[in-house]
């Protein structure tokens, strides 16, 4: 496949394009720092959604604003939805967890003590989630991690599930096979997935 990663030096990014590389695909991460190898391009401009993702398979959106710029998820995946829609390549987001259902029978985000500092990313991460499910023109999926996700080892042995917890925790080298298992035998067209130990 040809596959084009958005958010590629970021740690998901990074262990995104590894894991397809390490499949044989072929793989253009994207960044949008200049001069930081690979090419260069912003998830949040349609026009470089549509450059990136021509002539591609897959497009895979990896990409985690800075604190206080997480509006920039929604951003993204607005014109993501709209660039992939133009050009026939499959959409895979990285998301967020907050809207999981944990077995309690809530959300993460509901779930008593959740930290006052993610708020912010959550409710973005939602939002995006939102934009997502409201979108009929592209061909999108939606990956949530589960609570904590953190470097780690590639065992290729987790859980998959759909709106409800699997687990709290999974590697992120788990999560890129997750995302690249996904990528090459597609099971989750126009949903949101997750995976955990």
């Amino acid at each position: 496949m040809r596959i084009t990663v958005f958010g590629a030096l970021g740690s998901v990014g990074r262990r995104v394009v590894a894991e397809a590389r390490r499949r044989g695909h072929e793989v253009t991460a994207v960044s949008r720092r200049a001069g930081a190898g690979g090419e260069t391009g912003d998830a949040r401009l349609v026009a470089d959604v549509v450059r990136l993702s021509a002539g591609r398979d897959l497009v895979i959106s990896a990409t985690r604003p800075a604190d206080g710029d997480e509006s920039q998820l929604v951003e993204a995946a607005r014109a993501l939805l709209a660039g992939v829609a133009g050009t026939g390549a499959r959409l895979l987001v990285v998301g967020g967890a907050a809207t999981l259902v944990t077995p309690e029978g809530h959300t993460v985000e509901q779930a008593p003590g959740f930290p006052a500092g993610l708020v912010a990313i959550a409710r973005a991460c939602a939002e995006q989630l939102a934009v997502c499910l409201a979108d009929r023109a592209a061909d999108w999926t939606y990956l949530s991690p589960p609570v904590v996700l953190e470097p780690g080892e590639r065992t290729g042995v987790f859980r998959v599930g759909r709106d409800e917890q699997v687990g709290e925790v999974i590697s992120i080298e788990d999560l890129a096979v997750a995302l690249l298992d996904e990528a090459e035998a597609p099971r989750h067209r126009r949903v949101r997935f997750t995976v955990g130990y």
